[in-house]
């Protein structure tokens, strides 16, 4: 024990025995945030004494001190501002729930937050920056992930990211405590509709891009943890726009609480912008619940639901498609018969009982239904004509001509019926300077899979592939599975802090176990994190974890393709198959200042991760087709920088810029995974115009590098190529109709927190992005990689309400 403290306690001790007579007042409680989410490491202390506890990871506090005419609790945290309580001739026990603040000052009319430090691998997320966003996804919580450094999306019409490296599949979220699944066969942003996350419901985010705890499931990426908000009282909000809209409505008394979700997606007029012309037909529809009933002050029973249907149909007509460059120009034209018809639907249900035994000590015993039901239908076929435009070659001559003409016919009828059973018991115990956290879990899955696809083109007369004995299918593809399994898992973690003259150290360390019993795999994962903050310069926070993560194969990831001797394709599912392995190292800092009275952040990280047991795949748009086997190895590599703060008085901005290198070993070739993005740079700014605090600017941008890309079929050990870079600008103005620190109207308007009207501008500068390729071949078997362009420029109106 250090001396200080030695004598801080002997002060204490004797002040104690000054009045031995004295009967002693028991002070306890919680400490929270404005969220009511609790504070760790507050200080409550008497006033002129030594007496004083910090909180637990809880935010409980307790202590006794001999009565007295007068108590004063004085309770402190840094960035927060302090809570002063007096007590006149306190007796017996007292209990104390004090609501911290965070600091501000006073600039003219603008309020300034300071930043909390961040000492472990969850940074937080402002749920409000999502709000007013210009987002093509409909104001997700997932497109201002993908402005943060070491994130990135390379489809504006899809919710999913990837991170670092890592698949779309490598990333947990969950809610309120429970992991959430997406659906299996999505291929598509168009297919895709709505976040399974309610921006409208969300209380606090809190996001990691690798080293997390022990706590979180088996996932080697990242991890999104979202806590839906508890209403204040009777709340509301609604939204409109060109592409859909939301309601939700909250209520809150002293025992009971509500809040439900409506949401609404149209996106015809987006897809419309495609180079595909036809009838877009996308219905979206989700129903989302959060409820919570209190009956002691001990025990809490709360219930989370979800409904989602999403329906895609279309009926394409045309398309036509120029690429190339100024002296190889290309132009693809395609005349189209048939339709597509896709309809995904979720069910998710879970109920979770919290007892608290004591005030060091609480259990929750949660029980979780997942459903899905999926089917993806289309037979279209088509007429092509691939032409060299009427370019010029090097010389000036003038070039063109019809390079191939064909037809195709694409069919499938695929049906995905999964359904995910799971209870889970959790445990959190505080004792002195340690925060325990454990928990068991069991997992029943089943899975129904029924698929049949195949694709016949011809080129010049010829069926392809062209062997001269018979017609032929140049792509087929069946599938019958039923599936059982079960898995357990089981973690213990301890964080632990330590106060001296050097500063503050949290250490953070935990173990993982899992077993599955249809390949009958254990897994053991370690994992530990420290963060300190020195005391001879609080600006600075650093940081470092490390731990071995693991990627439990989901059943698309075991799914193999296997020929007969006729030549058909087959699904063949591996028993055999283990779970992904991936070695974290990070260490990171930030660095806090204030500039121009106003604050901000600098945030860097360097990450190494050492993958082995790796299931090679390739990407295809959202479309992730694995191997099916652990036969590769490789390597992620990457620095991010972050610098955040309020460039403009009273907004929240930053710009992030990341380098990332990756390596895998691919049947004893070394070749970028199909993820390799090399540079990144995204940025998220916000402004309010001069002398009009009333109108609000927003604007997100994203340049990225271009994914590698391959052939049908083609692995990248053969041969691949690289997709351009993907950019894209977004920008929003909103007007506040109603709100801010004006008297309130004398109408109707006057029930009404804020009202804002808004236009966004999609791609501004009308870019062509790429999300993948269509590949003809000509009947001399010359493949041509045909770009498919995402979303161009488009308007959008929205309107904001709330109540």
């Amino acid at each position: 024990m250090k001396f200080h403290k030695i004598i801080i306690s002997l002060f204490g001790f004797c002040l104690f025995m000054a009045l031995p007579l004295s009967a002693q007042v028991k002070i306890s409680g919680k400490v929270t945030d404005e969220k009511n989410d609790p504070i760790e490491f507050a200080t409550v202390r008497i006033a002129g004494t030594a007496i004083g506890v910090s909180t637990d990871t809880k935010g409980d506090y307790s202590l006794s001190v001999p009565e007295r005419d007068t108590i004063m609790v004085i309770v402190s945290c840094i960035g927060y501002s302090d809570v002063k309580r007096q007590f006149i001739r306190a007796k017996g026990a007292i209990t104390l729930n004090p609501r911290l603040y965070e600091k501000t000052h006073q600039l003219k009319e603008v309020q300034v937050t300071e930043f909390k430090k961040q000492t472990n691998q969850m940074q937080t997320i402002d749920a409000k920056a999502s709000k007013l966003t210009p987002d093509a996804a409909g104001g997700s919580i997932e497109s201002v992930l993908t402005t943060m450094a070491g994130v990135s999306s390379k489809n504006e019409m899809s919710t999913q990211y990837m991170v670092r490296g890592g698949t779309y599949d490598e990333n947990s979220v969950y809610i309120n405590g429970i992991e959430i699944y997406r659906p299996q066969l999505i291929t598509s942003g168009q297919q895709e509709g709505l976040s399974i996350i309610n921006p409208d419901m969300v209380g606090s985010v809190a996001f990691s891009t690798g080293g997390f705890n022990a706590e979180y499931g088996d996932k080697m990426s990242s991890v999104l943890d979202i806590k839906y908000r508890e209403p204040e009282a009777f709340e509301g909000a609604f939204s409109a726009s060109l592409m859909g809209g939301s309601f939700s409505i909250g209520q809150h008394s002293k025992k009971f609480s509500q809040l439900h979700g409506v949401r609404y997606k149209r996106n015809a007029s987006l897809l419309g912008s495609l180079e595909t012309k036809g009838e877009y037909d996308p219905q979206y529809f989700d129903y989302q619940t959060s409820m919570e009933y209190k009956p002691t002050s001990k025990f809490t029973v709360s219930f989370l639901g979800n409904a989602a249907i999403n329906n895609y149909r279309f009926k394409p007509e045309t398309r036509s498609t120029s690429f190339g460059t100024m002296f190889n120009a290309k132009q693809f034209t395609v005349y189209f018969d048939g339709q597509e018809k896709d309809k995904f639907e979720t069910y998710f249900g879970a109920l979770s009982m919290n007892y608290r035994l004591n005030k060091s000590t609480d259990f929750t015993w949660q029980n979780s239904g997942y459903l899905t039901n999926e089917l993806v239908s289309y037979d279209i076929q088509g007429e092509y004509w691939l032409d060299e435009a009427g370019g010029t070659d090097n010389s000036g001559a003038t070039v063109g001509g019809e390079l191939g003409v064909g037809r195709y016919r694409q069919h499938s009828r695929d049906r995905l019926k999964a359904s995910v059973l799971a209870t889970a018991l959790k445990g959190n115990t505080s004792l002195s300077n340690n925060n325990f956290s454990y928990g068991v879990s069991l997992q029943h899955e089943k899975i129904f899979d029924r698929t049949r696809e195949w694709e016949t083109r011809d080129s010049a007369g010829y069926s392809l592939p062209h062997t001269g004995d018979g017609v032929n299918v140049i792509y087929s593809l069946t599938s019958r599975q039923d599936l059982s399994s079960n898995r357990f898992a089981a973690y213990l973690q301890d964080a632990y802090k330590i106060m001296s003259n050097s500063g503050m150290l949290t250490i953070n360390g935990g173990v993982r176990a899992s077993y599955w019993d249809y390949n009958k795999e254990f897994l053991f994962s370690p994992r530990a994190s420290l963060g300190f903050v020195p005391a001879s310069n609080e600006k600075l926070a650093f940081r470092f974890a490390a731990g071995l993560y693991y990627q439990a194969p989901f059943y698309k990831e075991y799914r193999r393709n296997m020929v007969d001797a006729d030549g058909n394709t087959y699904v063949e599912l591996n028993s055999d198959i283990k779970s992904q392995r991936s070695v974290h190292f990070i260490l990171g800092g930030d660095y806090t200042f204030r500039k121009l009275d106003r604050p901000f952040k600098l945030s860097a990280e360097l990450y190494y991760k050492n993958i082995s047991n790796l299931n090679p795949y390739e990407i295809d748009n959202l479309k992730v087709v694995y191997s099916g086997t652990n036969n590769s190895k490789g390597y992620v590599t990457g620095l991010d920088f972050k610098f955040f703060g309020q460039f403009v008085e009273g907004t929240d901005s930053w710009i992030s810029f990341s380098l990332m290198k990756t390596q895998e070993t691919l049947n004893g070739v070394k070749v970028p995974l199909p993820t390799d993005q090399r540079y990144s740079v995204a940025m998220y700014f916000t402004d309010y115009f001069p002398k009009y605090p009333k109108v609000k600017f927003s604007l997100k941008g994203i340049l990225s590098d271009g994914l590698p890309m391959t052939a049908p079929h083609v692995t990248r050990d053969v041969s691949y190529f690289r997709a351009p870079a993907y950019k894209r600008l977004d920008i929003g103005v909103a007007y506040e109709l109603v709100g801010g620190d004006e008297n309130k109207p004398d109408n109707f308007l006057r029930h009404f927190k804020s009202v804002w009207l808004g236009l966004d501008v999609f791609n501004l500068f009308d870019i062509s992005n790429v999300s993948g390729y269509y590949w003809v071949t000509d009947v001399h078997n010359i493949q041509y990689a045909v770009p498919n362009y995402l979303t161009r420029r488009q308007l959008n109106v929205h309107l904001s309400v709330n109540f």
